[in-house]
């Protein structure tokens, strides 16, 4: 009897001294930090030179820094459908470019990135930009707002329901319009003016930000949209208050949580650096390059917002952060904001050829970090990993079992993205308006219409500028079967 006793009390022993490590292998906290439009060169730490980026900075050196990390497609909605599906954008219609009053285009009975981290035990936020629809026909912007955020995985959520250059410009919390009055009611459309709101189009002396293209219907805050507008005077932003605002419900967030230890997910997806740029007066004129620079120095502001409220509540060293972007950048992007002008020596893509929209690296390679100052050695990767990754290598960090048919294309890279190994992806499918194949050192872009297929040594060809097309037809025929076998799988998980 005493020996039963004594292995029993020798077991209890073993998995008490176990705990501490398994529950290491579990981070209490993960936050996504997720730019927009904010390219590979434009911060300090990844070689901008005529400004700096501190908090960012800070990061990457707690952090591991990569320098082959991948968006899911060079435009915004595609990279955020595929970031929280983990299903490349092109496999489904629906997934370009949305308008301000789309119907929401994730189905709330699918599997998403913030879902599974709650039944993870986590409680999950977002907070920023959404652009992936809302309603499922035409919204009420008066009423109930849904399905949205709260119907595919979020316990709380504060959007920006599309984009800054987008109606409507009001703030959307779970599923109500922050501020409105119902007597003055909102009205929206893409179709047709509605209500006698002025537009920059026949307004433009009343313009305090000239458009260069678009961006020429309903006025708001001196700054014509996308789309026309009328009603909700007061629920509607303030650009030059905007990262203030959701940076506020971010922090509150995490304080919220921390004071009640609860374990919680936050995607902070801001507005920096999108079109209107139109940053805080404290910000104006600090970077040099104009309101473009100036947003990249406010998006470093909020940063270090976050980075404070790790701290203040003693969470950092069990906090996973990765911070990344949605696309590569864009300068000219509908304002005439001088972010041409006034670039200078500024490298927004850093060494790689194009940008948003665009097929080359600088489409979709953008600056990737991921801090956890108590598993992850501070460093740097060259291991090719994608943001659409994220639900399969979490579920495995959290000990979750993903249903076979979720997350389609999502692998399980964690290691690569804990720094345990430099091998990443084998092969990534890039998305803009053609399809490209990175497999190894090679990259094929696939023809189109006129357009001729093309193919770049990476390794020798950082800049994509020799096209090897012709000199090397059996690689190019070979990375085109593969191009067409992935597309036609439907999958690549469990392929």
């Amino acid at each position: 009897m005493l020996k039963t006793v004594n292995l029993a009390l020798a077991a209890l022993l073993v998995a008490a001294l176990l705990t501490p490590a398994a529950h290491a292998a579990k981070p209490k906290n993960i936050v996504l930090i997720y730019a927009d439009d904010i390219g590979y060169g434009d911060f300090s730490c990844y070689g901008a030179t005529t400004f700096s980026t501190p908090n960012v900075d800070r990061i990457a050196e707690e952090g591991l820094q990569f320098t082959d990390g991948h968006c899911g497609s060079a435009t915004c909605t595609p990279s955020r459908y595929s970031l929280l599906t983990g299903r490349y954008a092109w496999r489904k219609k629906g997934t370009g470019i949305l308008p301000g009053n789309a119907s929401l285009i994730i189905p709330t009975n699918e599997v998403t990135l913030p879902s599974m981290l709650r039944d993870a035990g986590y409680t999950t936020g977002v907070v920023g930009k959404w652009h992936l629809g809302l309603g499922d026909g035409n919204v009420n912007w008066n009423g109930k707002i849904a399905p949205g955020p709260l119907e595919c995985g979020f316990d709380y959520s504060f959007l920006i329901p599309a984009t800054g250059d987008r109606v409507p410009c009001v703030y959307v919390e779970n599923h109500h319009v922050v501020g409105l009055d119902p007597n003055d009611p909102i009205e929206v459309s893409y179709s047709k003016p509605v209500g006698d709101e002025p537009t920059g189009k026949d307004n433009p002396e009343l313009l305090k930000m000239k458009l260069s293209v678009g961006h020429d219907k309903t006025i708001v805050n001196g700054i014509s949209r996308i789309g026309y507008m009328t009603g909700g005077k007061s629920a509607r932003w303030v650009d030059e208050d905007m990262a203030d605002d959701i940076t506020e419900k971010a922090v509150a967030f995490i304080d919220d949580n921390a004071k009640a230890d609860k374990p919680f997910f936050l995607y902070f997806s801001t507005h920096d650096i999108h079109v209107p740029r139109v940053p805080h007066p404290r910000f104006v004129g600090k970077s040099g390059h104009g309101p473009r620079g100036d947003a990249i120095l406010q998006f470093d502001w909020c940063v270090g917002q976050i980075l404070d409220a790790l701290d203040r509540n003693h969470l950092a060293d069990d906090t996973l952060l990765i911070l990344s972007s949605d696309n590569g950048p864009v300068l000219d992007d509908g304002y005439v904001d001088q972010a041409v002008e006034l670039l200078g020596e500024h490298k927004p893509a850093g060494p790689f050829r194009g940008g948003k929209y665009s097929f080359f690296e600088g489409g979709t390679r953008v600056p990737t970090i991921v801090r956890w100052p108590s598993v992850v050695k501070p460093g740097e990767s060259d291991a090719l990993v994608c943001q659409i990754d994220l639900l399969t290598s979490l579920a495995k960090l959290t000990g979750q079992e993903l249903p076979a048919e979720a997350a389609p294309d999502s692998l399980d890279v964690m290691d690569a993205l804990l720094g345990k190994t430099t091998i990443g992806r084998d092969e990534l499918v890039e998305h803009a308006g053609r399809l490209s194949l990175r497999s190894g050192e090679w990259k094929y872009i696939a023809g189109q219409g006129k357009n001729q297929a093309q193919l770049y040594n990476l390794t020798q060809d950082i800049g994509e500028e020799k096209n090897l097309a012709q000199a090397s037809p059996e690689k190019l025929k070979e990375m085109e079967v593969r191009l067409q076998t992935i597309r036609e799988a439907g999958r690549t998980r469990g392929q």
